[in-house]
């Protein structure tokens, strides 16, 4: 089982092309979130998060190296607060960077066939991460998936990216999610 750093090691061994990450949960519970979280529930105005800074000139380097960030988040509106904290606080400023981010609302649509039951992250279209969190959204580990899944995984991936509609025009679409809790 690869622990957080460990994870990102691995990515950044193997990553030369793509980076795909498949989202299904309604909250993400991070240390490194939690008072910009709670500064979002207050009702502060939106704020780049420090660790995202990072985030956000990696996902620029990699864009200007020709190197593609997609993900797909599963969810349904109405969001949580969490979602509409990740949305205005993190994947509105993602995708400004280079990362094509997509939704699938499943109050909008049924969900495809096809995912997977789990997060995970392709590298490559070679190398299948499976991402593990507790019932509270904490991350608690992530594992490679073993060579013989990998189809299960680029298969999911494509079947994601088919169904689900670009950021910007989902979240355009739906203003009434744009305020805090």
């Amino acid at each position: 089982m690869l622990t957080e750093n460990e994870l990102g090691q691995y990515i950044d061994k193997r990553l030369t092309r793509s980076a795909f990450r498949l989202e299904l949960l309604d909250t993400y519970d991070s240390l490194g979130e939690r008072d910009y979280f709670n500064r979002y529930l207050s009702g502060e105005p939106v704020a780049v998060l420090a660790a995202g800074r990072a985030w956000l000139k990696q996902l620029r380097a990699d864009a200007d190296a020709g190197i593609q960030n997609q993900r797909v988040h599963v969810l349904r509106t109405p969001l949580t607060d969490y979602l509409r904290f990740e949305c205005a606080w993190g994947y509105a400023y993602n995708a400004q960077a280079g990362e094509d981010i997509r939704i699938i609302d499943l109050a909008e649509r049924s969900l495809p066939a096809g995912l997977t039951d789990h997060d995970f992250w392709l590298i490559d279209d070679e190398h299948a991460i499976v991402m593990y969190y507790d019932d509270c959204g904490q991350f608690v580990g992530a594992e490679p998936a073993s060579p013989a899944q990998l189809r299960i995984y680029q298969q999911a991936r494509a079947t994601a990216v088919a169904a689900a509609q670009p950021f910007a025009s989902w979240w355009l679409s739906h203003t009434e999610e744009h305020g805090s809790a």
